[in-house]
């Protein structure tokens, strides 16, 4: 049975956003073609009218969520102009994004699998750190646009590592330290020049 053009869309949409959970709980090697299939709702035979390989489906997944990330970054910031870095930082190093893999940040996630799944996907990934850096050079201090440049590569590298080093902590009170004592270090002092 043939479905309509609506349909099969939206099927391609749940097997991105089920395959973008899934990638970011268990690693693109952790979940297999049938199982993401399986928790779409969707049968395994399907995949490839959708598909060529396990691996075009993680580089567009990747790409869905490391579009999504931007987008609330910016969203976040521009909720809050008074203090966009400091909503950010309360954002992105909270306790919700250590606990909720399949939600949380894709590159805290799957950052460290990138290199070994070829330069598409790295491709994919370096461009969405970059436009997180942006987003960070609007509105971290800094005197100069170098000096803040370098400033938001400084703070994007904490701000992941704290949430990946939080994640592989046993311990909930050394999780959040990490996470506190990252976000006090990155926040602006009272009469920096921010942006």
């Amino acid at each position: 049975m043939r479905v309509s053009r609506e349909k099969f869309a939206e099927n391609r949409e749940k097997i991105l956003a089920v395959a973008g959970e899934l990638f970011r709980e268990k690693g693109f090697d952790g979940i297999g073609v049938a199982d993401i299939m399986k928790a779409a709702g969707l049968t395994h035979g399907g995949f490839y009218g959708h598909f060529d390989s396990k691996d075009e489906l993680a580089c567009e997944a990747s790409k869905a969520l490391v579009s999504r990330s931007l987008e609330r970054w910016k969203e976040v910031a521009s909720s809050s102009p008074d203090q966009p870095l400091e909503a950010l930082l309360a954002h992105y190093l909270s306790h919700r994004n250590v606990v909720e893999h399949a939600t949380g940040c894709v590159f805290a996630a799957l950052t460290q699998e990138v290199s070994r799944h070829g330069p598409k996907m790295q491709s994919t990934f370096t461009g969405g750190l970059m436009g997180l850096v942006e987003v960070l050079e609007e509105i971290v201090p800094g005197e100069t646009p170098e000096d803040r440049r370098r400033k938001a590569f400084a703070s994007l590298s904490a701000m992941v590592g704290a949430v990946i080093l939080a994640r592989a902590m046993d311990n909930a009170e050394l999780s959040q330290e990490f996470l506190s004592a990252t976000r006090q270090e990155l926040s602006p002092l009272p009469g920096e020049n921010v942006g």
